[in-house]
């Protein structure tokens, strides 16, 4: 039988392991702080914040919400960011994406200063990634690396793809695997023979945001596979050819209008892997939590205790 990749218990884990380093930072001085800017009204991203606000909440942090109008111009909200950039309790900086179409959202995230750049994007973070130094990392590949590490799975010397060259999921993910010392391939939509590339992964990445366009002939037997798309799909005949007439699948459909899939066809996953993450309960679990780790990282340097 495969190994399921339970992203909530380890994000359960990595939380239980952070309360006592922020109990640190509170009796040094004060908890760490996370503001989150969220720019209008987007309802899933109104769902993505408050999640990440309560997590930090529970968690014994301090976390502040902005909610400047969908009007606000790219100046304007220049000044929020700097504003918190300034702020002695604020450790990280969330600019929830994405901004409307006025507002340079590129100038934004550079305006954010990179020792709060708790998301990772920041170019002089990256760069720390790419040279192997101390910095926050992009939290989506920082918590599949949780994920395969605390899961034992070896990395060192195997052969990993990784499906996508977002610069959120895709290029951090590869570097973050090189790190380990995998030897790693990165494929996209013009990658020729795409699936006889991926048949060649012991650690396969999807990352493309394409619904179960990772079928069995792209996953070598006994690979280990790392889900992290994540579609809705609003079409019932569509829910039963991926999920091959689910009688569960379709009367979730029925009740909801949607069904969540992943990137990667999940009866091929679950019958050919021997490893795998689940769509949901895998990999999204886990950017939250890195989120806060980052956050607390931040404040542990801010506060010289690290």
């Amino acid at each position: 039988m495969p190994t399921i990749l339970d992203g909530l218990r380890i994000r359960d884990q990595i939380k239980e392991e952070l309360r006592p380093r922020i109990a640190a930072c509170a009796a040094a001085g004060r908890p760490p702080g996370l503001a989150a800017v969220l720019v209008g009204n987007n309802p899933a991203s109104e769902i993505y914040v408050r999640t990440k606000v309560k997590t930090s909440q529970d968690l014994g942090m301090c976390s502040d919400k902005f909610t400047p109008p969908e009007t606000i111009t790219t100046d304007e909200l220049l000044a929020i960011v700097n504003q918190l950039n300034a702020r002695d309790d604020v450790d990280g900086i969330l600019v929830q994406l994405p901004l409307p179409p006025q507002v340079d959202s590129k100038r934004i995230l550079l305006s954010v200063s990179p020792d709060k750049d708790v998301d990772g994007f920041h170019p002089y973070n990256v760069g720390c990634l790419v040279a192997g130094l101390p910095a926050p990392r992009a939290c989506t590949p920082a918590g599949i690396m949780q994920l395969l590490k605390r899961y034992n799975l070896p990395i060192a010397g195997r052969r990993a793809v990784v499906v996508g060259r977002s610069d959120i999921v895709g290029k951090p993910a590869a570097l973050l695997l090189m790190h380990e010392h995998a030897t790693v391939t990165i494929c996209h939509s013009r990658t020729i023979g795409l699936a006889s590339v991926c048949r060649e992964a012991d650690i396969l990445v999807a990352a493309m945001g394409r619904p179960a366009l990772i079928t069995a002939e792209f996953i070598k037997p006994g690979a280990t596979v790392i889900d992290v798309g994540m579609n809705s799909l609003d079409r019932r005949e569509d829910v039963a050819r991926i999920f091959r007439n689910s009688a569960d699948k379709l009367a979730a459909f029925d009740k909801r209008g949607s069904v969540l899939v992943g990137d990667v066809d999940p009866f091929a996953m679950a019958e050919i892997a021997s490893a795998y993450t689940p769509v949901p309960g895998g990999v999204g679990p886990l950017t939250i939590a890195m989120l806060m780790a980052n956050t607390v990282e931040s404040a542990e340097r801010r506060l010289g205790l690290c």
